[in-house]
């Protein structure tokens, strides 16, 4: 039976990326040696590497102002990277936007190297929406923002202007619409959430924003070490850069950002359709801020959650449990997700209404 594979990271990929993969841990390129035993030193890898950096700046419309970065660590290390690269020694100190559970955990570390304020959180609403009408000064070493909420179905659609550096955590939504990247200073997402394995971080960098902050920064956390070294100031994870390349590779062939986001958007409303039709079932997020990634629901009648779980996995579904935090249902609808899958979700949802 075909699987379909809503999970909310580690995410679906395309099948050709799954093969590709697969043969290249056997034998890479034909060199008779595993893409996980050679050296990342080697003319074999260094041009993906090369590939791999060049292809996000074509995806996203970049120039050479900006820098791309293949690091360890996960999102989850920007969270002190960013403070650590951006944040200056004496006095710093950085605005943040609170719209759920990783924007809270970027402040939280944030708030150990300088002072941190909130200028807007939707926490009292169980971030069911996007704050908006709030204003960043010129004050601030820089702005930092979520872009899309896995947990809770949010995300921004829309983003402020305002007068100092901006940043954002893109690790759920990056590549998935045709957003101006340039209004960005400082991007970063972990892969495994909308385009490879878990294992790396993209990180795009303005390079004129960095070495501004007076801190002696420790090398493996200083973004300027891994621009001058061109991502190999360590060994990178070979493995997870390959599959996200072979990753990008699929999505500029197949059209592009451009492309994915239109094929995006119909997914989200096949599903949203269905959730605001049936009466069954209740979408979390407010309508104006839902994500077109991760669509949060839940259902009303318990007592028919029994047939609906049985459903839909006899239709051959995963990964659709709702995050611990939040519980009922969430559907992950990654670049890689065919419609074709959105609509047998909908029509277990259509028959058990």
């Amino acid at each position: 039976m075909k699987k379909h594979n809503f999970s909310a990271g580690p995410c679906i990929l395309p099948q050709e990326v799954f093969q590709k993969s697969a043969e290249a841990i056997l034998d890479f390129n034909g060199i008779g040696l595993s893409l996980l035993e050679i050296s990342h030193r080697s003319k074999d890898f260094v041009p993906v590497m090369d590939e791999a950096r060049a292809i996000v700046k074509r995806l996203m419309k970049l120039g050479d102002e900006y820098e791309v970065l293949f690091l360890g660590g996960g999102a989850s290390l920007q969270f002190a990277m960013v403070p650590l690269n951006l944040m200056k020694s004496e006095n710093g100190k950085a605005a943040y936007l609170d719209t759920g559970t990783w924007a809270a955990g970027a402040i939280k570390e944030a708030k150990k190297l300088g002072t941190v304020d909130i200028v807007s959180s939707s926490k009292e609403d169980q971030y069911s929406y996007i704050p908006k009408d709030y204003k960043v000064g010129s004050d601030y070493d820089y702005f930092h923002c979520t872009s899309n909420n896995t947990i809770y179905g949010t995300q921004m659609h829309e983003f402020p202007e305002v007068d100092t550096v901006m940043v954002c955590d893109m690790s759920s939504d990056i590549f998935s619409n045709a957003r101006d990247y340039s209004k960005f200073d400082l991007m970063y997402a972990g892969a495994q959430k909308n385009m490879g394995p878990a294992g790396v971080t993209v990180v795009v960098v303005k390079k004129e924003i960095l070495g501004k902050t007076g801190r002696d920064i420790f090398s493996m956390l200083d973004y300027q070490k891994h621009i001058e070294k061109e991502s190999m100031y360590n060994t990178p994870p070979v493995f997870p850069v390959y599959a996200t390349l072979l990753t990008l590779q699929h999505l500029e062939n197949n059209g592009g950002i451009e492309a994915a986001e239109q094929r995006n958007i119909a997914k989200a409303k096949l599903i949203y359709d269905e959730i605001d039709r049936n009466p069954l079932f209740v979408g979390f997020a407010k309508k104006e801020d839902r994500s077109f990634m991760n669509v949060s629901f839940k259902i009303l009648d318990e007592n028919k959650k029994e047939a609906f779980d049985n459903a839909w996995k006899a239709a051959g579904i995963s990964g659709l449990n709702g995050h611990r935090s939040l519980g009922g249902y969430r559907a992950s609808l990654y670049n890689a997700l065919n419609i074709e899958s959105v609509q047998v979700l909908v029509d277990v949802m259509k028959s058990i209404s």
